[in-house]
């Protein structure tokens, strides 16, 4: 059996889905589809902690499905933005589980992560997908992995 790593950036997968379709992505179903391709060794859910109720129970919800959910505090910059990127800690994480398993998956749209689907597959001859909202996900992620799959409304909630 094929051994998966699965990574989530949960803000990217929330408001793509949120600006797409309106709706909420649904992880169980994700996990539920993979467990019949896989094993699913690794599971990293990447979030921004808000402390809001709503966000602690979601954060509890992706725990209880099976992923490790790492969070990062939310920073309200003194001109009004917000700070908040796990882009790193994600390549990282992704950099390491490499070389143990078959297959990286990678919920995301965002093009920064091109290079690095690029260079696991070139390194560690791992397998690469992405799921990413189709208009949202920037061409050349989609281009740099094996396989891209589309969020449609059979993930959401």
């Amino acid at each position: 059996m094929k051994k998966i790593a699965l990574f989530v950036d949960v803000q990217n997968i929330y408001y793509t889905c949120r600006q797409a379709y309106g709706k909420q992505f649904n992880y169980r179903k994700l996990w539920q589809h993979l467990g019949y391709e896989g094993d699913i060794v690794q599971a990293t859910a990447y979030a921004i902690h808000r402390g809001d109720d709503g966000q602690l129970k979601f954060q509890d919800a992706l725990k209880h499905i099976g992923f490790a959910v790492k969070l990062k505090p939310f920073i309200q910059r003194s001109d009004g933005s917000a700070k908040g990127d796990w882009d790193v800690g994600i390549t990282i994480d992704i950099m390491e589980a490499a070389g143990e398993v078959d297959t990286i998956i990678l919920l995301s749209g965002d093009g920064d992560f091109d290079l690095l689907m690029q260079k696991i597959q070139q390194k560690h001859g791992v397998e690469t997908q992405v799921y990413g909202v189709p208009s949202l996900t920037a061409k050349s992620l989609i281009d740099s992995v094996n396989q891209f799959h589309e969020i449609d409304y059979s993930l959401l909630l």
